[in-house]
């Protein structure tokens, strides 16, 4: 590999320049690699392009804090290179090969990915991969996500930058790097307000680990967004009415109502219908992992005070949006290192409350988000269980069927279980709102039923529930039954 120095504002010093198809050959066979990305942004592209296209022989484990893009999930899975991935997927090719076995797949909670990494064993990185929009020689500044990188980064013993020329070089201004410290010794992350900054544009490593400096110029893998559906205006609306009447009944939400929102279209379509409650006097935040669409329109309608996030999973239009208006987006926008975005204790110290969707939800109150059928998985837990667990209010939003109505996304037993029924407060369908707290197990199980639950299933729901009620014990279940459905 030549040294170059370049001196401009991307490349600054002395730098092991190079082509990604030269980096490439570098990592081992067998590598374990860290890269950056977070809800399918900020990933490297052209090394792991490189990677598939070589025809070696490759058995690599791929981690990530959040979704990567077809370069990596694609690409990679049909070049046969990927033996074991971590920690959260959503394309395709890699969801059908862990579903078939090809694939060693662990699903982690993505505040707890970079300790994890760092000092938890579960993966002792070789190589990191990551993009930036500049590059220095002991510091990176990254692109449109952050996640766990700064992390893998100290984690790994060698580093691969990938400087990305279509990322504009102003997405610097939206970044703040603040990095916790070990174990026992770490203290409390010292962000006061969602909107505070506390570190610094860049991630800095040790400058003996630069391997390579790659020049890339390719987008991010766009986010694909649908237009809401009837049922998803309905659930918004009937979300928007609780919201409205619990800020009015309970203190916490005095001055400033704090919000997160899983990624997704449903989401987009909950945030669309906040108007009246960002008319009120108080102020409306957003402290969560993503930003999304809809985060933006807010911002430009002067609806949002701040938002505060990890990563930017955005339509093509969205980032678009973005990278027209970045420096008025910066003056209140920011994003964070995924173990601060996510960190239990500020999710709790701002009075966060979390609104996160499912695949399906029981009569108990016990949430599946993550497989059908409770064996094939669709992605991964993400943040849901970060914000669940701790937020002040959590709310599962969900349409009550699937495929025209044929299947029930209310079952009598979930057989994948990601949220237990201690860690979610509110059901909310296109049918009505459950606010199971404090209700029993039976309480809870007719709540759902009547207020969530679609009509054309109810009287089976109430069926089962008399016939497992026949049996005693806290929690009545009918396996054989519950199994049926």
């Amino acid at each position: 590999m030549a040294l170059n120095t370049r001196t401009n504002d991307r490349f600054t010093g002395t730098l092991p320049r190079t082509d990604a198809e030269t980096a490439s050959e570098a990592i081992p066979d067998d590598a374990t690699l860290c890269v950056s990305g977070f809800g399918s942004v900020g990933y490297p592209k052209a090394v792991p392009l490189a990677l598939a296209a070589s025809g070696r022989d490759l058995e690599l484990t791929i981690v990530s804090a959040g979704s990567a893009g077809d370069e990596i999930d694609t690409e990679l899975v049909e070049a046969d290179a990927i033996e074991r991935r971590y920690s959260f997927v959503s394309r395709n090719a890699i969801r059908t090969a862990i579903n078939e076995g090809d694939v060693a797949f662990s699903d982690r909670n993505v505040s707890s990915v970079g300790d994890e990494v760092q000092y938890g064993r579960l993966a002792d990185p070789d190589v990191a991969v990551v993009e930036a929009v500049a590059v220095g020689e002991d510091w990176f500044v990254p692109s449109t996500s952050i996640g766990q990188t700064a992390a893998f980064v100290e984690a790994a013993d060698r580093l691969i930058v990938e400087v990305n020329h279509a990322q504009p070089l102003e997405l610097r201004d939206l970044h703040d790097v603040y990095r916790l410290g070990k174990p026992p010794e770490r203290e409390p992350i010292p962000l006061t307000d969602p909107d505070e900054r506390i570190g610094s544009p860049r991630i800095e490593f040790d400058p003996d680990k630069l391997e390579a400096v790659v020049e890339s110029d390719r987008r991010d893998t766009p986010y694909s967004f649908r237009d809401p559906t009837a049922a998803d205006r309905t659930i918004a609306s009937n979300f928007v009415d609780f919201l409205r009447e619990e800020v009015e009944r309970s203190p916490v939400f005095d001055e400033r109502i704090t919000l997160q929102f899983g990624v997704g279209s449903l989401g987009n379509a909950l945030m669309g219908e906040l108007t009246e409650l960002s008319s009120s006097d108080r102020d409306l935040v957003y402290y969560g992992e993503v930003v999304q669409d809809g985060l933006l329109d807010m911002l430009d309608d002067d609806l949002l005070s701040s938002a505060s996030a990890t990563s930017l999973a955005l339509s093509e239009e969205g980032q678009q949006q973005l990278f027209d208006g970045i420096e008025r987006y910066a003056e209140d926008m920011v994003l964070r290192p995924g173990d601060v975005s996510n960190s239990p204790a500020l999710v709790d110290r701002f009075g966060v409350i979390a609104v996160n969707s499912a695949v399906e939800i029981d009569l108990y109150g016990n949430v599946n988000s993550t497989h059908v059928k409770g064996s094939r998985l669709i992605n991964g837990i993400g943040g849901s269980g970060d914000f669940n667990r701790n937020a002040v209010l959590s709310i599962c939003a969900l349409p009550s069927t699937l495929s025209d109505g044929d299947i029930s996304r209310i079952v009598p037993k979930t057989f994948h279980v990601d949220h237990t029924e201690h860690d979610v407060d509110i059901f909310v369908t296109e049918h009505g709102v459950a606010d199971i707290r404090g209700c029993s197990p039976l309480e809870r199980a007719e709540l759902i039923i009547e207020q969530c639950a679609d009509p054309s299933y109810r009287d089976d729901l109430r069926e089962y529930l008399e016939a497992a009620a026949e049996s005693s014990g806290h929690v009545p279940i009918d396996p054989k039954r519950a199994a049926d459905w």
